[in-house]
């Protein structure tokens, strides 16, 4: 329970009708969950006005509306919080109704088109293992401690996200790592959390089903910087071409990471083999578990937010040559003497980025055959470049299903066949079984060959109409591999 006046102190709003000293037991913003003395935030969503809901909460017993766009007809004893952007008054209230969990914590977040999911959980695989209590809030899992909580969305909306924080506080947490994904930064959903530091990784097309251009992609990770502090650090991949943009106008501690550059925090790669990379950081060699560039980028990151955050660099680096691959991302699987990759990737660069790390390692000596799809209800234009990077990359490639979603998945990969040419459709064959087509890549492999397999990585489930059935990559590789005489 909080006073309503207690929950406006640090926010910026227009006017204020009605009683201002009132109790609030809760806050939301969703209607249906709102009971008497609730607090409900009408958002303008991009399916769904919540402003259209404002007298379903009233009826539900809300005593405080907040809301962009005042209603004619206000109703006696309700309050009528005025402001112009309720996004940004959800965050900032969710962050008081929980006392600020984020000023209690050192919190990093991760954004970029790709890498965020890695760096973030490497972050707190290394923290812990400086004996530190740690929270995760990734793709994959989101973690309180040692405590897995699932996880729905790559960042959650400003309630659950502050309440996750409110508990890693509670546990005793000191740091917090978490993925910032481009649709949380243009909604807000990171509005009044207090960010010890940001990592950039990178930008490439995606999610342009939302933001519809390049440029609106990179404003929204962008304005993620924007709303760094002076205390916090700003830490960019200076080899991305949008590396620096992160960088104007941060009012933050700036920093860069590079292979190819100089940089504070600059690599480069020694050896790189199928089980691992030599590299070189800041003129120190470390061995890795870790395979391709893009790793690499990954693990500079790493170093660079960790040294940033107070750590002894030559502590950071033996820690770093112990860390393990994340679940899902390029990680092996073996028989027989075929190699068989499973990864996230599923954007044009993923792609391009993986199968690069695999030639660089296989040298030619052996063939790759890879299997990819792409996911439906989701950007249709990234589509047919997925299939001709994969097809440029490969010696054998499997057009198959990924998450269609409420789309057909043979529609779906006929679009992807838009961007063969006649050269590149003669080596792609098209199976929408997914599990069907993994069996044909392992089938179809030899000793010293790689068969990727992309695009749903850590995910056990495939999406078909509303549903989700239990597939997991990795046991259709094994189940794959046992088939084998």
């Amino acid at each position: 329970m909080k006073n309503l006046s207690e929950l406006l102190e640090k926010i910026k709003i227009l006017e204020i009708y009605g009683e201002k000293e009132c109790e609030i037991l809760g806050i939301d913003s969703d209607s249906r969950n709102i009971k008497p003395k609730y607090m409900f935030i009408a958002v303008k969503g991009t399916a769904v006005d919540g402003h259209k809901y404002i007298d379903k909460a009233i009826e539900l017993g809300a005593t405080a509306i907040v809301c962009e766009d005042l209603p004619e007809n206000r109703v006696d004893g309700v309050t009528y919080i005025h402001t112009s952007d309720s996004h940004k008054t959800l965050g900032e209230l969710a962050s008081a109704w929980f006392n600020y969990p984020s000023s209690k914590l050192k919190l990093v977040g991760v954004t970029g088109t790709n890498g965020k999911t890695t760096i973030a959980t490497l972050l707190y695989k290394m923290f812990k293992m400086f004996g530190e209590k740690v929270g995760l809030l990734s793709t994959v899992c989101n973690y309180i401690g040692d405590n897995a909580i699932s996880s729905t969305h790559t960042t959650p909306d400003p309630i659950s996200l502050n309440s996750l924080l409110s508990q890693m506080v509670d546990e005793g947490c000191t740091y917090a790592f978490m993925e910032v994904s481009s649709h949380s930064a243009d909604q807000k959903r990171i509005a009044g959390l207090e960010f010890d530091g940001g990592i950039f990784t990178n930008l490439t097309r995606d999610h342009m089903d939302y933001h519809k251009t390049v440029d609106a992609y990179l404003k929204a990770k962008k304005s993620f910087f924007d709303s760094l502090n002076k205390s916090a650090f700003a830490l960019t991949n200076g080899d991305d071409k949008n590396g620096m943009v992160m960088l104007q106008n941060c009012k933050a501690k700036k920093s860069s990471y590079s292979l190819q550059s100089i940089a504070e925090f600059k690599g480069k790669i020694i050896e790189s083999r199928i089980d691992g990379t030599t590299l070189q950081i800041n003129g120190k060699e470390v061995e890795t578990l870790f395979v391709g560039k893009f790793n690499a980028y990954n693990l500079l990151a790493v170093y660079g937010a960790t040294c940033l955050l107070g750590k002894n660099p030559e502590e950071v680096l033996t820690i770093l040559s112990a860390l393990i691959p994340v679940s899902g991302r390029f990680q092996t699987l073996s028989k027989g003497g075929i190699t068989a990759i499973v990864d996230y990737a599923h954007t044009p660069d993923a792609i391009t980025n993986v199968l690069q790390s695999i030639n660089e390692v296989i040298r030619n000596k052996g063939n790759i055959i890879s299997v990819i799809g792409a996911g439906g209800n989701r950007d249709k234009g990234k589509r047919p470049i997925m299939a001709q990077e994969a097809a440029k990359l490969s010696s054998q490639l499997i057009l198959t299903s990924d998450n269609p979603r409420d789309e057909e998945p043979e529609q779906i990969i006929s679009e992807m066949k838009e961007g063969l040419s006649a050269v590149q459709a003669k080596k792609a064959i098209s199976i929408t079984d997914r599990r069907e087509a993994i069996r044909l890549a392992i089938r179809l492999a030899k000793p010293g060959d790689v068969v990727l397999v992309a695009g749903k990585g850590h995910e056990d489930y495939q999406e078909i109409k509303g549903v989700k059935y239990h597939f997991d990559d990795r046991e259709e590789i094994e189940n794959a591999f046992e088939e084998l005489i």
